[in-house]
């Protein structure tokens, strides 16, 4: 398949104003969560979770900010081909993707289409955690869905990117102002990832849905409010819910390495407040599953239920044990969080309204 249609992308804009949330207050709360000493590590009770924290502080601009970015990187076409052929499954023909990231440089997506195009009833793009991802996770897709699984930018090991791999290196990659952070460009790629697969599969649109855990279900609440193709949405134990709470205490994710860049330079605070994927729920109308931890050593849990507490619409919760865990519990945790959201994506219309 040929690169069709054309694209030329834009170098990212010139960086503007960070914000207009007063800086004072900004170095106050860095503080408070750098300077002070850290929790310890645990789980939290179901009550206390359930209890809504007060909303984190907001940029007046926040709105201008994500919609300014969808225009720039996910209004337009985008031009993308087929790198290869992957063996099929029983249901899909599996294949690799190169398309022109909103970051200006290629970047990899993996594509399921049913191999009967006259058995597409849906679309499903699914966003990854910060260990990237090789291929797709086949088990996800049902049969007569057409699934996109892209590669947010620097993180396939395979596409040349001036992002690093790493999860501490990324997170803080373009931390320094809202306009170069590293998941600016990820949350955009998930628009441009859906404009791909709807020009796969055209009779996707209108049933459009997005999956996404850890990283990428964080990542999924900063993009999905401003993108009205989408349908419904499944976030999985969701990061950078409430910067405030996620800076508070230690963890195992990439929350820690933000957290110790912050002592040294707590003038990047005021940029997190514009991916904060607590701040963006409260803009996101459809319908949404969220599955949220007790106890989770990478992502606070009080972060994760920060996100469904905020959500706008329609929303359910699924309440797991445990995230980022390994061993047998936590693998049995990602396989009930796993078929909960699928199950979740499956209901019909009426159900989730």
């Amino acid at each position: 398949m040929s690169m069709d249609p054309p694209h030329r992308t834009r170098a990212p804009p010139a960086p503007t104003d960070a914000g207009s949330v007063d800086e004072a207050d900004h170095l106050e709360r860095t503080h408070a969560v750098t300077q002070n000493p850290p929790e310890e590590l645990t789980e939290y009770s179901l009550s206390t979770l359930l209890t809504p924290l007060a909303p984190p502080p907001e940029p007046e601009d926040f709105d201008d900010f994500w919609q300014a970015t969808f225009q720039e990187f996910g209004a337009g076409p985008v031009a993308w081909e087929v790198a290869q052929e992957h063996a099929a499954t029983a249901t899909h023909r599996v294949t690799e993707i190169r398309f022109r990231s909103s970051a200006g440089e290629d970047a990899t997506a993996f594509a399921m289409l049913p191999h009967a195009v006259t058995d597409i009833r849906c679309g499903l793009v699914v966003g990854h955690g910060y260990g990237g991802r090789t291929g797709p996770d086949v088990e996800r897709v049902p049969a007569h869905t057409a699934a996109i699984f892209p590669v947010a930018p620097g993180t396939h090991v395979g596409t040349a990117s001036r992002f690093p791999a790493s999860p501490d290196e990324h997170v803080l990659a373009g931390i320094a102002h809202r306009d170069t952070y590293s998941h600016r460009f990820s949350a955009a790629d998930i628009w441009r990832a859906a404009t791909i697969l709807l020009d796969m599969a055209p009779s996707a649109a209108g049933s459009l849905d997005f999956s996404g855990g850890s990283f990428g279900g964080g990542i999924g609440a900063l993009a999905l409010p401003w993108d009205d193709r989408f349908r419904r949405a499944a976030l999985d134990v969701p990061s950078f819910g409430n910067h405030d709470v996620r800076l508070s205490r230690r963890c195992t994710g990439s929350g820690e390495a933000v957290r110790q860049h912050l002592r040294d330079h707590p003038e990047v605070r005021p940029v997190l407040d514009y991916f904060d994927a607590a701040i963006a729920a409260r803009r996101l109308h459809l319908p949404v599953h969220v599955s949220a931890a007790m106890l989770d050593p990478a992502v606070d849990p009080r972060g994760q239920f920060a996100v469904y507490h905020a959500l706008s619409g329609p929303k359910r919760l699924g309440v797991r044990a445990a995230g980022h865990l390994d061993g047998p519990v936590g693998a049995l945790s990602d396989r009930l969080a796993l078929q909960d959201g699928m199950d979740f994506l499956a209901l019909p219309d009426e159900r989730v309204r």
